[in-house]
């Protein structure tokens, strides 16, 4: 078995574990961007499990670990040919730099994203619903409306997001264990460690873009207040300040500290625990 196994199988079991325990923060960021009904994070949190049952802060569980299983396993598997391919391009054979790390980190979440981002649309629009609605009713919908390309929707900012998301992600992540492991070792407390600076860094350069693409995608198959991403940002600039491009950061922070020490933490563990399966040579 290969390393590039490894890191499939790693990075999908990973990444379901971290989605389901980080949903509600998601749910909560969601609703938050698209409505201002809501006075807060605790007011959302408390109101959508009073009037919905708790089962509605895992609303779109399923689209969700559909999008997240598949986009972070491609990501992880192409990330390091990329990084090498960037390494080569730029002449460079100290190993890979920070610089090279980014670059990678983006440029695979952005060819990943644009494979799965029907399923994104899909997944916001469930979360969104107030009502109980599936991913079958959804698709229906935008399908109906807007066509094949309506699962597409909000694609350029949702790229523009998951480069940040990932280069912040991978490439700090990369970074910060390189740079951690030689105090601490390679072990839990050096991926822990790693893994919150990549959280922090992500959230605080995505969620622009985060809530730009919400919008977008929100309006897939319904009624258009924007006419793409560049008139999105500017309207929510001028029409509601330049606090409102980062609506949800809260629930965008936790979620990310959340989620990397879950993917990280356990992604780490299972590829190394593959790779020492593998027979002696």
């Amino acid at each position: 078995m290969s390393d590039a196994f490894a890191r499939f199988v790693g990075s999908a079991l990973g990444a379901a574990f971290a989605e389901t325990v980080t949903l509600p923060t998601d749910v909560i960021k969601v609703r938050l961007q698209v409505s201002a009904n809501y006075g807060g994070v605790a007011d959302c949190l408390l109101r959508t499990a009073r009037e919905e049952g708790l089962p509605a802060l895992w609303k779109g569980l399923c689209p969700a670990l559909v999008r997240q299983v598949c986009y972070t396993s491609m990501s992880l598997v192409i990330y390091e040919p990329i990084r090498g391919f960037y390494g080569q391009m730029l002449k460079n054979d100290q190993g890979p730099n920070f610089l090279q790390r980014l670059a990678a980190g983006g440029t695979a979440g952005a060819l990943a994203i644009s494979v799965f981002n029907p399923a994104e649309v899909v997944k916001t629009q469930v979360q969104t619903n107030v009502g109980s609605v599936s991913m079958r009713e959804v698709a229906a919908r935008v399908w109906a409306q807007d066509g094949l390309l309506g699962f597409w929707a909000g694609l350029r900012p949702n790229v523009a997001r998951t480069f940040l998301v990932n280069a912040a992600e991978l490439g700090t992540y990369d970074e910060a264990k390189t740079r951690l492991v030689p105090h601490l070792g390679e072990g839990l407390l050096a991926h822990v460690g790693a893994s919150g600076v990549a959280g922090f860094t992500s959230a605080c350069v995505s969620t622009p873009a985060d809530v730009v693409k919400t919008r977008l995608m929100n309006a897939a198959g319904g009624q258009k207040q924007y006419r793409g991403m560049v008139h999105a940002f500017s309207r929510i600039l001028v029409d509601e300040g330049a606090a409102a491009l980062y609506k949800g950061f809260l629930p965008i922070c936790v979620r990310k500290l959340i989620w990397c020490a879950a993917f990280f933490v356990s992604y780490e563990q299972i590829r190394a625990a593959i790779n020492a399966s593998k027979p002696v040579q």
